[in-house]
């Protein structure tokens, strides 16, 4: 797979950065590896990578244990493990982290963990008296299990980097996001955040898009339970793109699209990094007067919500892909988004 008469890789344009295809002879060293969480993306990233994805056997025991054998050798290889922890969480979590060790002792030399969805993150911080701060613990996890680095996209929170110990590389999948608003999308444009929370980040796609910018003021009364109380900024006869990280059980998107809507507005879309859509969440879309959902393969989708139509799925192989190469190379990772 890497012998020296391969042609070049295409170019591949990342927020209007071109990309030469790499010298494939400089990646003999490395090896990809993937758990069952998302396969279908590992896949399309060897693809990109033009490299196999690693032999390794998962098997579960008949009491649910998870068992781990690594079926090449890796001894002295830089070697990237894919695996987003989305549902089911824990089994995803625990899969990484024995596949993490069993490369350990198989003596890769370093060893990456590419987790496009980093589950727990939203627990970054003590909400409330005698609460875990488990984003804080999933990386002690990752640090322990052998992880020399993390490759993740789109965190809740910028400040979980902080979390590590290692080197983490957090991307973002706003140059596919942006290159699919920017190719399917008018003028008169107004860019919401969901939440104050996501202020800065909807603010960044505004400026990149020279769109307007309004915020939904949320009041949240439980966990997974959400109530839009007001929009502050001009949605009247705008088309409206909703811009947020995750969209979970979709209470805080409909909410907000309702807000909205009341506010004039011509139509409402949304984009996000990670569709978890679990519980009612595909139920409340379809309901809704949303137009469109525009999400990435971070996490692959359920049944249900792969037969939404209101769904759209981009591709982030390419980019997950380049990351990898550059981490590899040493090559910097943060002029991709620049």
């Amino acid at each position: 797979a890497f012998g020296g008469s391969n042609p070049p890789a295409p170019a591949i344009f990342l927020r209007g950065l071109s990309i030469p295809g790499m010298d494939r002879n400089v990646m003999n060293g490395f090896g990809i590896f993937s758990g069952k969480s998302n396969p279908e993306l590992a896949r399309r990233i060897c693809r990109y990578l033009e490299a196999p994805l690693g032999g390794a056997k998962v098997k579960t025991f008949s009491d649910g244990e998870i068992q781990i054998e690594i079926d090449e050798n890796v001894r002295t290889k830089d070697v990237f493990v894919i695996q987003s922890t989305c549902d089911p969480v824990n089994d995803n979590l625990v899969e990484l982290l024995l596949m993490i060790d069993a490369l350990k002792r198989a003596s890769a030399r370093r060893i990456t963990a590419v987790i496009p969805y980093y589950g727990y993150a939203r627990q970054d911080k003590k909400v409330a008296p005698r609460v875990p701060i488990s984003a804080k613990l999933v990386a002690d996890l990752l640090t322990t299990s052998g992880a020399t680095r993390v490759i993740t996209m789109d965190l809740h929170a910028g400040q979980i980097q902080g979390f590590f110990n290692i080197p983490v590389d957090n991307l973002y999948a706003a140059p596919v996001l942006l290159e699919y608003i920017k190719d399917n999308f008018n003028d008169d444009l107004v860019i919401v955040s969901p939440d104050a929370g996501g202020v800065e980040r909807a603010r960044a796609f505004a400026k990149r898009m020279n769109a307007g910018l309004a915020i939904v003021d949320k009041r949240r009364s439980a966990p997974n339970q959400a109530q839009a109380m007001a929009v502050i900024g001009d949605v009247t006869d705008k088309t409206v793109i909703i811009q947020d990280d995750m969209i979970d059980t979709a209470g805080t998107l409909t909410e907000a699209v309702n807000a909205i809507m009341e506010k004039g507005a011509r139509e409402v879309h949304a984009c996000c990094a990670h569709p978890v859509l679990s519980g009612p969440a595909v139920d409340r879309i379809n309901a809704s007067p949303i137009t469109s959902i525009v999400c990435t393969d971070t996490i692959p989708l359920n049944e249900k919500a792969a037969a939404c139509d209101k769904i759209k799925v981009l591709n982030i192989s390419n980019l997950v892909g380049e990351a990898i190469v550059r981490s590899y190379t040493g090559d910097s990772v943060t002029s991709l988004f620049v």
